[in-house]
């Protein structure tokens, strides 16, 4: 199962949720920052981009590596050509080591860019998680992650999140509260569950 949406929009707190009732979830991004620390990734990568995102240890600072690539498209497909073919490596190992486990009720890709490399054609299922621009900008602003502006800028960078809506088996709204976020969940795992 797959799970699409805008950034912030919750898709990682919708994965968490699915992981409470047997699912595993394999996190892209969380692969993609464990290659951001590896050393032979972060050389590969300064000698693309250069080195004004390194912080004073010499580590990539994430932050200021955003704000260089989603500001220039080239520099953008630069760091995706090094990391993105290393992440859908290490997601295709992690599918394949959960897949037939008992235990495992279902597998969840939470991959921001799930329908940019065409792996949204490999998931039985997709879920959308919806969430007004407010709501995710002020959760971004709160986490520090970034502005608004910044988010729009992001989101530049993918398929509209409309088209991303229409791809969806089912809808999650999370326009209120993470009970309700839950709730919508189950319902759904529910519902798979019953028609296996």
């Amino acid at each position: 199962m797959g799970i699409l949406g805008g950034v912030a929009s919750g898709k990682s707190t919708a994965a968490a949720e699915f992981a409470k009732l047997g699912c595993v979830v394999i996190d892209a991004d969380k692969i993609a920052h464990e290659l951001l620390d590896n050393e032979n990734i972060r050389s590969r990568i300064v000698g693309c981009l250069g080195q004004t995102f390194l912080d004073a240890a010499g580590r990539i600072d994430r932050g200021k590596l955003a704000d260089i690539v989603f500001a220039d498209a080239g520099k953008l497909a630069k760091l995706n050509d090094i990391v993105h073919p290393l992440v859908l490596a290490e997601a295709e190992r992690l599918m394949e080591h959960y897949r037939g486990q008992t235990r495992v009720k279902a597998i969840v890709l939470d991959m921001p860019l799930l329908v940019e490399v065409g792996w949204h054609k490999r998931c039985d299922r997709i879920i959308f998680v919806d969430c007004k621009t407010k709501f995710r900008a002020a959760r971004a602003k709160k986490m520090g992650i970034f502005t608004e502006a910044q988010l729009k800028m992001r989101e530049n960078f993918q398929i509209p999140l409309d088209i991303k809506h229409r791809l969806a088996d089912n809808t999650i709204d999370n326009n209120s509260d993470p009970s309700e976020l839950a709730r919508q969940v189950a319902e759904i795992f529910s519902y798979m569950a019953s028609r296996k």
